[in-house]
């Protein structure tokens, strides 16, 4: 599959790339997608989740009324859970979220989802380029010029730019990342995948 090279502006550059068979035209893996999203969602999860347990609970242990002979059923503590403001029963405690995936198939779930963008044609290739200052405006007035206004975007640059991260801040539906952080989730996430053209070479070499 051929590519037109895109500069800032919009404009065809002449320049035509070939996106590798290898990355982009391989048979998707629906399930390794899911395996990949579901873990990189996992991982973002906190699990600082906590709530009191009947131990936690400040109160007396003292018996509250006796055993027998209240027509009631029988109580301990005021901290049990059946009493208001009395501990949880098996309430959440911290806990990690994370699992391990292995490499092949993460790798695996990034092709194919990048298979599934190439062939909605939802993936992009322009020029390098560089902002000689932070400015929404300048970044924003590309994404216009790229016909992406208003969709969900995803720049994939060779290495980390400053001034175009802090200009991309603002956008809410414009995520700017480096090949190397390239996942799954962001590229299903985004409704165009954007390339410099640097990106997409180290992206297909690294594939080979």
């Amino acid at each position: 599959m051929k590519l037109s090279v895109l500069n800032i502006t919009g404009e065809d550059t002449g320049k035509k790339v070939d996106l590798n068979k290898e990355v982009f035209e391989i048979e998707p893996n629906d399930h390794a997608i899911y395996l990949d999203v579901k873990q990189y969602l996992a991982n973002k999860r906190q699990g600082t989740h906590k709530t009191k347990e009947r131990a936690d609970i400040t109160g007396s242990t003292r018996k509250i009324k006796r055993q027998k002979g209240t027509g009631t059923a029988r109580a301990g503590s005021i901290k049990s859970p059946i009493f208001r403001g009395g501990g949880r029963t098996f309430g959440p405690r911290p806990r990690s979220y994370s699992f391990k995936l292995n490499r092949k198939v993460k790798q695996l779930a990034r092709k194919s989802a990048l298979t599934y963008k190439a062939r909605n044609k939802g993936i992009m290739v322009v020029e390098d380029f560089s902002l000689e200052v932070p400015q929404t405006k300048a970044f924003y007035d590309i994404h216009k010029s790229l016909n992406v206004e208003g969709k969900k975007s995803l720049l994939v640059l060779s290495e980390p730019d400053k001034n175009i991260y802090l200009s991309s801040r603002n956008l809410e539906n414009s995520k700017v990342i480096t090949v190397s952080d390239l996942n799954t989730y962001d590229i299903m996430n985004a409704s165009v995948v954007i390339f410099v053209e640097s990106s997409l070479d180290v992206l297909q070499k690294g594939a080979s």
